[in-house]
């Protein structure tokens, strides 16, 4: 990716963008690239009885952490949207869409990360589907390249049991900025967990590890290249 891009990278929750492409985002960005990241769930509510018991303060904490963890990874924008946590199949996907599609509209992005359909969380599964739908490969569309990323505890846990497997075809080598992805994660103080969980750092610099091992380097973040126009 040599000449200027805008990236959009579209997430469910707060700390996805982070799991799924932190190291990607932090080399695209200090590459000279527009990364725009849109969270689109508002994260919290679902660990409460109902979505009026969340303390607003727990949501704005946690919509602090996900500005300072864009920040972290130099991220140009990060935009939070309020749809219900974990809930998204509530919601009429058409509303879902036109919410991508307005995203797509206005930051005219040449290439998408998010989430692969096949994870556990159900959230993750909306986006992706909505995502594709929202960037239909029409004569005169911005985006040229689509990917589906991993979130470590959602992809691996489905075990290929809700739909396809993920399946890596496309790396991002990340040895210069594993530990920044690990940085902003950090941010996140609700979700990361002590090892062994896949969300600790013990954990994500294995995964990444284990990725470069595949591609013949340090450290990667691996994609599923959905398709590309070049």
């Amino acid at each position: 990716m040599s000449a200027r891009k805008r990236v959009l990278v579209v997430a469910a929750h707060p700390d996805d963008e982070v799991l799924g492409c932190g190291g990607t985002i932090a080399r695209l960005s200090k590459e000279g690239h527009e990364v725009t990241v849109a969270i689109l769930a508002e994260g919290v509510t679902s660990r409460y009885g109902n979505r009026s018991a969340a303390p607003a303060k727990v949501l704005k904490e946690l919509h602090a952490q996900a500005r300072q963890a864009g920040k972290i990874l130099g991220a140009t924008e990060v935009r939070l949207h309020r749809m219900p946590d974990n809930r998204l199949d509530t919601v009429p996907m058409l509303d879902v869409t036109k919410t991508i599609e307005k995203l797509v509209g206005e930051i005219r992005p040449q290439v998408v990360y998010t989430h692969h359909p096949g994870d556990l969380n159900v959230d993750h599964e909306v986006v992706a589907r909505a995502v594709l739908t929202a960037t239909r490969p029409v004569a005169g569309h911005s985006v040229r390249e689509l990917y589906f990323f991993e979130v470590a505890s959602s992809t691996e846990w489905a075990f290929q049991q809700l739909g396809d497997a993920f399946h890596a075809n496309a790396f991002v080598d990340i040895r210069a900025t594993l530990e920044t992805k690990i940085q902003a994660m950090a941010c996140y103080k609700g979700e990361s967990r002590a090892f062994p969980h896949p969300r600790s750092p013990e954990a994500l610099r294995a995964i990444a590890q284990r990725w470069g091992s595949v591609v013949g380097c340090e450290a990667a973040e691996a994609f599923q290249l959905v398709r590309a126009l070049v």
